[in-house]
């Protein structure tokens, strides 16, 4: 998984969940800010520990997950 050597896992932070290079800044907790209407910019001033990679990264993940994933498709 080298192309994702910025998040990590580890079972003692943030229970288990992906996280930006160990810090307790979950993949999920980012891409959420994104979804939101967050721009990079507006991440890094909230997190100025992150880097612009750290983002970039952690949707790239996201969208590696979810292509990965197969839902079944519910139709009313």
């Amino acid at each position: 998984m080298t192309q994702f050597d910025r998040i990590q896992f580890d079972p003692n932070v943030m229970g288990g969940k992906p996280t930006i290079r160990g810090m307790r800044v979950t993949v999920g907790a980012v891409v959420g800010l994104v979804a939101s209407g967050f721009s990079i910019p507006e991440i890094l001033n909230l997190y100025p520990y992150l880097e612009k990679e750290d983002i970039t990264q952690a949707l790239r993940y996201a969208a590696w997950r979810a292509d990965e994933l197969e839902q079944p498709m519910h139709t009313a």
